[in-house]
């Protein structure tokens, strides 16, 4: 969807936005179903990226602790908890620029996404950047989707980071597909970005062919120590919005409610159901930061009338449409000029 397009809906009448994107979900997901995922890092801090809302970059002195890569059993016994407690998607996060194949962390990665794979839920991993190689492994081990941001637009990105490029997220996220994963790719408000941002990062996340098949909407919670510890928090009226933009732009993704819910009320979090979201992260924290407790989670969809989604660990990635272009690793007018797609 261009960006025009997005514009228009975006800015239409606040109740008017909300009844066409509540058509759009009604259509595509009927079932008034919630996924669960328990989100769970893996390997904290010490990251050498410069990630501006970041805890975990070395470069700022926050609370966050670097710590090791957990050990399997201690991963598996935090898995089968988020299992018994009613996730069906484990996500696994490392502070890492990425992985590489033949490396002593990439080896314990996989031997840990085998295992947890037999558990019967889906299991979704964000490790940084990812080559062709390195994308094929985690399909083959057991991967079901592979989560990386594209965080905001291409134009404010080098004011969030510097370490890594746009370009670099694009190419992961089309290795990350090539290799047959789902692709959970979001965005982060609150970065010191207007409005226009937010929907040219959206204009290219409804590029990708095929699309996302989970959409992360994250809303900063300033760390102290960070250089954004002090940028505004968004206003919930802005939240939905985007929640229901991205339900008409992307109709048969997951849209989830992701980082900055701890601090929604209720009602807050339910016109944001209304709006689209249909994916939450469940459990008392994030990789760093708190969450609401899965108790009080479970509590507001029995209120609502919604009800977890089942897993899906055999899930298969959408398939690309043959009438559109594939999703981009770089600009279109440099399109596979040296950059390793294919």
């Amino acid at each position: 969807m261009n960006y025009s397009d997005l514009h228009r809906i975006y800015h239409q009448p606040f109740f008017d936005l909300l009844k066409q994107a509540r058509a759009v979900h009604e259509e595509n997901w009927p079932e008034r179903e919630v996924q669960l995922c328990t989100l769970l890092s893996i390997k904290t801090g010490g990251c050498s990226e410069d990630c501006g809302y970041c805890a975990q970059s070395s470069r700022y002195s926050t609370s966050v602790k670097a710590e090791k890569l957990m050990a399997k059993d201690d991963v598996m016994e935090k898995a089968r908890a988020a299992k018994a407690n009613g996730s069906t998607r484990f996500c696994m996060g490392a502070a890492w620029k990425g992985v590489r194949v033949g490396t002593q962390k990439f080896d314990q990665v996989l031997d840990i996404v085998r295992d947890v794979s037999t558990l019967g839920m889906e299991v979704c991993v964000t490790l940084g950047e990812l080559g062709g190689d390195e994308a094929r492994q985690l399909k083959e081990a057991g991967v079901t989707a592979y989560n990386h941001n594209l965080d905001t637009s291409r134009e404010h990105y080098a004011t969030v980071v510097t370490t890594h490029t746009y370009d670099d997220r694009l190419r992961t996220i089309r290795h990350a597909q090539e290799a047959g994963m789902s692709v959970c790719c979001g965005g982060i408000l609150g970065l010191g970005e207007g409005v226009e941002d937010r929907l040219k990062m959206l204009e290219v996340m409804s590029s990708f062919n095929p699309h996302p098949e989970s959409v992360p909407i994250n809303t900063l919670m300033p760390i102290k120590g960070t250089p954004m510890q002090d940028n505004e928090a968004v206003d919930v009226f802005s939240l939905v919005r985007m929640i229901a933009t991205t339900r008409i732009a992307i109709p048969k993704a997951k849209v989830r409610l992701s980082a900055g819910r701890y601090s929604l009320s209720k009602e807050a979090q339910a016109l944001a159901y209304f709006a689209g979201a249909n994916s939450i992260f469940y459990g008392d924290k994030l990789l760093t930061t708190a969450n609401p407790g899965a108790n009080e989670d479970m509590k507001l969809l029995q209120e609502l009338g919604l009800i977890p989604q089942a897993p899906n660990p055999a899930m298969e990635a959408p398939q690309a449409d043959g009438q559109r272009a594939l999703s981009p690793c770089v600009p279109a007018e440099a399109e596979h000029a040296g950059c390793g797609c294919h």
